[in-house]
């Protein structure tokens, strides 16, 4: 389990599996803080790449749409 257990100016001390790692507080999601529990999750450039382009797509098909379609995940 990650944990955060405090955050300390721009840096974020991590408590994982009893040992505390320090992180830049850039890295940390959005909103996060101090006992939040994080989910690591592994990906590769090529994986985030095309998620962001998927992404990017399905806002293009949803500002065409005059409503008649229905888009949906």
């Amino acid at each position: 389990m990650i944990v955060i257990d405090r955050i300390e100016s721009h840096s974020a001390i991590l408590e994982i599996d009893g040992e505390n790692v320090d992180v830049p507080v850039a890295l940390l999601p959005k909103n996060a803080k101090e006992g939040d529990i994080l989910k690591l999750v592994l990906c590769d450039n090529a994986a985030t790449q095309l998620q962001r382009e998927n992404e990017e797509r399905l806002e293009r098909l949803r500002e065409r749409d005059s409503g008649d379609m229905k888009i949906e995940l």
